[in-house]
């Protein structure tokens, strides 16, 4: 079934309707870095887009940090690939905010994400949200950047969630953060 064309700017009813919406993954074999989110919000569950929200920083700290050669609107994000990197999700389900996630959703979305990385067999996973990391991931200490552990044979990194909400990081360090990643992966320090 096709599914309904995407609205410029969803409606109030638009988003209370995607509640627990899901968002198709942008994926591909052997990709250099699979980002990947907590969950999908409301506003990409109504648009079917990843980081769909307006004051998300996902896609300006991917141009700013030099992912992208320009900055992708979401509708766009299909182009990622084109680059080597793809988007998935912990959980798949589209709510208001990550908070209403339970914990041992998290938890079982590292066992999918286990599966992703064992199917698509990315380089490095980029896990975007630290708090939902370690609760994910049962790790107590974690700061941004490369993990001790993998995931199958792919590097673990976590970066700060670029959502707007997140008040503790500004573009700027986002993009510094999301920049060790990429010049890591362009001068093989794997």
């Amino acid at each position: 079934m096709p599914r309904a064309p995407i609205p410029l700017k969803p409606t109030r009813a638009d988003l209370l309707a995607a509640q627990n919406k899901t968002v198709r993954d942008v994926i591909a074999q052997g990709l250099r870095v699979l980002f990947c989110g907590i969950n999908p919000g409301l506003y990409s569950g109504a648009t079917g887009h990843h980081f769909a929200r307006p004051g998300n920083r996902f896609w300006p700290t991917l141009h700013q940090s030099g992912f992208t050669p320009r900055l992708l609107h979401p509708s766009e994000e299909r182009e990622l690939l084109t680059h080597g990197y793809g988007i998935t999700n912990l959980v798949a389900r589209a709510t208001a905010a990550a908070d209403e996630l339970a914990p041992d959703e998290l938890v079982a979305g590292r066992q999918r994400l286990m599966s992703k990385v064992k199917r698509y067999e990315p380089q490095v996973v980029a896990v975007l949200g630290i708090s939902a990391y370690r609760t994910a991931f049962g790790q107590k200490a974690v700061t941004p950047g490369r993990q001790g552990e993998r995931l199958a044979n792919t590097v673990v990194w976590v970066l700060p969630n670029p959502s707007g909400l997140n008040a503790h990081y500004q573009l700027a360090d986002l993009a510094n953060h999301f920049r060790e990643l990429r010049l890591a992966i362009e001068h093989n320090r794997f």
